[in-house]
């Protein structure tokens, strides 16, 4: 099993932007480091909610604070878990995707090569929820806003 932890995340997203930059070498290492960024810096999301949740800073507790509460949501019944919110990741769907895809046409298509390392992230992250079991909320940010009002966050 792939367990996408975030030093995974990085070593998965450099082995894929190294792969593309062979594949495609017009992207340039320019193109291909800013997949390999993006492909983790997208969870700069979980971070950010973790500062505003907890009101505190320390991005070693903030990553611990998701290991915890993945490692919880493990171990609660598959019909439970799907009741429950993880909390609000804004980078983590399809509209952070819609908005690089536009940008990337009309402003600068290095926008594209951030959507193709947001895209491996969550591939990767899907790729887990299903392994696991989980419910995936990682398709739509509001889609996942409106369900979570009928859902309970997972503390």
């Amino acid at each position: 099993m792939i367990k996408v932890l975030p030093k995974y995340h990085i070593l998965l997203g450099f082995i894929f932007s190294l792969a593309l930059f062979f594949i495609f070498p017009s992207i340039k290492l320019i193109g291909a480091g800013i997949i390999f960024l993006s492909s983790f810096l997208i969870d700069v999301d979980h971070y950010i909610y973790y500062v505003l949740k907890k009101k505190d800073t320390n991005f070693k507790k903030s990553v611990n604070y998701f290991l915890i509460k993945r490692k919880k949501l493990i171990k609660i019944k598959i019909e439970e878990r799907n009741k429950l919110y993880s909390g609000f990741c804004f980078l983590h769907g399809i509209e952070s995707f819609i908005i690089l895809f536009l940008a990337g046409i009309f402003i600068s298509r290095y926008f594209l090569f951030v959507l193709f390392g947001f895209a491996f992230h969550l591939f990767l992250d899907i790729f887990q929820e299903i392994h696991e079991n989980l419910r995936i909320d990682k398709i739509s940010v509001i889609y996942d806003w409106l369900k979570f009002k009928k859902l309970k966050f997972l503390k």
